[in-house]
């Protein structure tokens, strides 16, 4: 099997990332659960660009007849995916965000009472 430069540059960079993704999650600066998914949406980058037929199984599975549009459609749902989970993760930190002004206004309320 012959590589063309794309087969060897994006492991190599997809390999990067992760490493990057990793060396963040040591540094506590990125959950583990982060890591773990761009690891796997690195692994599949990889995997593609080393393995091109791999899309070949994709198609089979979602019933697209073209590489590209079973690509662009399984694209447009992972990122829908994320989508969603970033306005789950949203709304946790405005809750949060609700308890903790609750609780600062609770005890500022508790000092002025407390001077008069």
């Amino acid at each position: 099997m012959e590589f063309t430069a794309y087969q060897i540059i994006t492991p190599l960079a997809g390999f990067l990332a992760i490493t990057y993704a990793w060396n963040l999650v040591l540094k506590q600066k990125k959950t583990l659960w982060e890591a773990i998914l761009w690891t796997i949406f690195w692994g599949c980058i990889i995997a593609i660009a080393v393995y091109p037929e791999s899309l070949d199984y994709l198609t089979r599975i979602t019933g697209i007849k073209d590489r590209e549009n079973a690509v662009l459609v399984t694209t447009i749902g992972v990122v829908l995916f994320i989508v969603f989970y970033l306005i789950i993760r949203i709304e946790a930190l405005e809750q949060r965000q609700t308890r903790v002004i609750r609780k600062l206004a609770l005890k500022d309320v508790d000092k002025k009472s407390r001077k008069n």
